[in-house]
């Protein structure tokens, strides 16, 4: 490997690579905060909802697991302009990744509520709480102790996932990485750079993930 002509091209193309960093991470953020807004809306319907709308929640949770996100990623670009929704590339890749994320994200916390003790609400009642006072102040803090390492790996795979999106032709690292690749015919190096930022980023959102949950637990 010349890591010499590899280090003058990485500083010729940094603003290239800064760039599709940059829209790696807007992606990621964006698909993981919707997703997560989006998904606790479905944890609490398929475990406190009417038989009904826990049916037509869970189909659509099934369906969004069981669908790859490359699939998933095609058709919010390509089927929903067919029915005249037109999304660009960007906006159709954040819609993806953010259904797949809502439906781990719901599963996620339809597991948690679901481990709560049903005393915990009814006591809740009994002082007067709403519903929505009792999961803001008595369910989800419980909650979120068992939420927060799943969905830790949930957003890691977001930002995994996140290099389909070139497939329709969504400038974030990865293409980045390979346009660089393809003028400088440097792909072993380039690659391996690229494996390296992707496990940084990661690895920081693991350790962030650590630090609430030391900060949240319960002491001994």
């Amino acid at each position: 490997m010349n890591f010499t002509l590899f280090f003058a091209d990485l500083w010729t193309a940094r603003m290239n690579l800064l760039n599709g960093l940059g829209q790696t991470v807007l992606i990621s953020v964006g698909s993981v905060f919707l997703g997560t807004l989006l998904g606790v809306a479905v944890g609490l319907a398929l475990t406190y909802g009417h038989w009904l709308l826990r049916f037509v929640v869970r189909i659509y949770t099934d369906f969004l697991r069981g669908t790859p996100v490359f699939v998933l990623i095609l058709a919010c670009f390509y089927i929903l302009s067919v029915v005249g929704i037109d999304l660009s590339a960007f906006e159709a890749g954040v819609l993806a990744l953010t259904l797949f994320c809502s439906s781990h994200v719901g599963e996620i916390v339809r597991g948690a509520l679901s481990a709560i003790s049903k005393g915990q609400t009814e006591a809740a009642k009994s002082i007067g709480l709403t519903f929505r006072q009792s999961f803001v102040y008595v369910l989800m803090p419980q909650a979120l102790r068992q939420i927060l390492p799943t969905w830790v790996n949930t957003a890691t795979e977001i930002v995994k996932a996140s290099t389909l999106l070139s497939i329709i032709g969504v400038v974030e690292f990865l293409l980045a990485t390979q346009q660089v690749i393809s003028r400088t015919y440097l792909s072993l190096e380039f690659y391996l750079f690229a494996g390296v930022v992707y496990f940084l980023v990661n690895f920081a959102i693991e350790q962030a993930g650590r630090f609430v949950e030391r900060r949240i637990a319960i002491p001994n």
